[in-house]
């Protein structure tokens, strides 16, 4: 996963820096008796390490602009912090068993670049569809990094005929639901597929009770096939604006083959939707 981190890191900054000259890399120290706190000068927006043994903290919610470290016993990894304002943060971070320093502030001078190009006189059309190719970019870059990653949420798998439909995982980040989504074609003929639509469900309460259905369009779709081989697998993702749920709806993944029966509808808790990764 460190290896996976580290590309994505490198990617951004390429593709948001002008020629400059790379930065040395400060290191900070961490264990798992005390929290380390790192204090930036703009509330923090993400942050990721680069392996499973450090744990960095930080308010999804209500962006603050402190986050806390933690690390068990290990190889050394990397951290990654960008703030409200795409100023990007990077560090090489080591377990060390004792501490001599608890807080570190962090000065805008140490940050290696930005996410956000600075672009001068353009028309205002220009930047709006430069502010799309950006998201864009960026959806692309974060929904190959969970592809890489193979963390899981919960059990979500319904089957049908051989074709097996599951919900991988739920990823909150900035202000969209990431849903990592996985088919495997067990059977013995191609799976063609129609459409995989993703809707909330309500459930009417009363005497004559009904289910409402309300079709949820993504703003990014990630490696959807067309095709599944027999016996292979495929995992993309779906990218949708955040959204949670009260506990009288639930999310629909409705799988339709084309010119086909091996149809299947999962049912989603709103427990997930409302607790994602």
């Amino acid at each position: 996963m460190k290896k996976y981190i580290s590309i994505l890191t490198l990617i951004i900054v390429s593709a948001s820096m002008n020629a400059q000259k790379p930065n040395i890399l400060d290191t900070i120290y961490a264990n798992d008796i005390k929290n380390v706190a790192l204090f930036f000068p703009e509330p923090i927006r993400q942050g990721i390490t680069g392996s499973e043994n450090f744990v960095f903290t930080y308010n999804r919610e209500k962006e603050q602009y402190f986050g806390l470290l933690q690390a068990k016993q290990g190889k050394e990894s990397n951290l990654l912090v960008i703030n409200r304002n795409g100023s990007i943060f990077s560090y090489i971070i080591r377990y060390k068993a004792k501490l001599s320093k608890l807080n570190y502030f962090i000065p805008m001078t140490s940050s290696i670049g930005n996410e956000k190009p600075k672009v001068k006189d353009l028309i205002q059309g220009k930047t709006s569809e430069k502010g799309i190719d950006n998201s864009r970019f960026y959806y692309q870059k974060f929904c190959s990094y969970l592809l890489y990653r193979k963390q899981h949420i919960g059990r979500n798998t319904k089957r049908n005929n051989g074709v097996i439909l599951r919900l991988e995982n739920i990823v909150f980040d900035k202000e969209e639901l990431y849903f990592v989504i996985q088919i495997r074609n067990n059977s013995t003929l191609d799976y063609d597929l129609n459409f995989l639509n993703l809707s909330i469900e309500t459930r009417q309460k009363g005497k004559k009770k009904s289910l409402q259905r309300l079709y949820q369009e993504p703003i990014y779709k990630h490696h959807l096939p067309s095709k599944i081989a027999e016996g292979k697998m495929t995992r993309f993702v779906y990218v949708l604006p955040k959204f949670s749920l009260s506990n009288d709806r639930r999310v629909i993944l409705e799988l339709n083959e084309k010119d086909g029966e091996r149809n299947i509808d999962m049912k989603i808790s709103h427990r997930y939707i409302n607790n994602p990764n």
